[in-house]
């Protein structure tokens, strides 16, 4: 009798297990689209305000790397700059005589001018009043081209050190380190002191509120998944049963690999198989790494 009843306890305690263990066509492994974050430029972190699990937004204010050399040579190109163009000739005050010139002429042709039609003068000291104001207009149409085109190569000199202020700009503005991700710190590889160069990693990011579960599949069961095709995805609920949530399929490898050691398919790890991946809204539950079942 004991040993029926043992049997009988043996049986319930099966088929419930069998009952608690959902069905599954394929399993994976969580991750998510990581970011490396490097720095654009060359010196020494000043600051970095960086903890890994932090939550970053895009546009964040992170740190700085020290630009001190860079403004400084700023300044000094604003200062050529400045001496350059101070050189540039004031053409009002270049031909303020000429001005005057022309001025005497003209009241001079219009004295002339009055006498002639008194009968005190003659008509060539009319036309010689005349040719000396053409004479003058002339001196000042060539003295402002000269000035002119004077101050325009003051103006072409002084372009490339604009351009170097540019430049410079940008690359103080590339000191500053700013987050261009939305999402989760995962890993920090530099503290403040260090020095950074022009690639150097900084952190890696990833935006946990979705994540992505990377499935294999076998060829048998390839010809039934389509891209955005809606799967049940079961984890563990940490109790002994499972979390069942919806994901939707988003990439098919269209090549055959090795099955990963790690991963079981439904057809007990045959050799050759296609990886997939379906999207899952995450409330933070999943994590990296974690493992998960898909079903069709």
């Amino acid at each position: 009798m004991k040993k029926l009843f043992s049997l009988i306890i043996l049986f319930v305690l099966v088929t419930s297990c069998k009952n608690n263990a959902p069905e599954f066509d394929a399993s994976g492994t969580f991750e998510a689209e990581e970011t490396i974050i490097s720095a654009q430029a060359t010196g020494v972190i000043k600051e970095l305000q960086l903890e890994e699990g932090q939550e970053l937004k895009v546009n964040q204010y992170i740190g700085f790397i020290d630009s001190t050399q860079l403004y400084l040579k700023k300044v000094q190109l604003q200062k050529q700059i400045s001496a350059l163009l101070e050189k540039k000739p004031n053409i009002n005050a270049q031909l303020a005589a000429y001005n005057e010139q022309l001025r005497t002429a003209v009241y001079e042709k219009n004295r002339v001018a009055n006498l002639y039609e008194a009968g005190a003068a003659t008509a060539k000291q009319v036309d010689d009043s005349k040719a000396i104001i053409s004479v003058i207009n002339k001196q000042i149409e060539a003295q402002k081209s000269t000035l002119n085109i004077t101050r325009s190569g003051m103006d072409q000199d002084a372009n490339p050190l604009r351009i170097q202020i540019d430049q410079l700009n940008d690359q103080l503005e590339k000191c500053q380190i700013i987050n261009e991700v939305n999402g989760t710190v995962l890993s920090k590889y530099t503290e403040v002191n260090e020095m950074a160069t022009p690639g150097k990693p900084l952190y890696k990011i990833a935006d946990l509120s979705t994540i992505i579960l990377r499935v294999y599949i076998t060829g048998n069961q390839l010809p039934i998944v389509k891209l955005n095709q809606v799967v049940t995805v079961s984890t563990d609920d940490g109790n002994g049963g499972f979390h069942q949530t919806e994901g939707k399929i988003i990439w098919i490898n269209d090549k055959a690999e090795f099955t990963p050691k790690t991963i079981q398919t439904k057809n007990e790890r045959a050799n050759l198989v296609y990886a997939i991946k379906v999207k899952v809204k995450n409330d933070g539950r999943y994590k990296i790494g974690m493992y998960g079942e898909i079903k069709f």
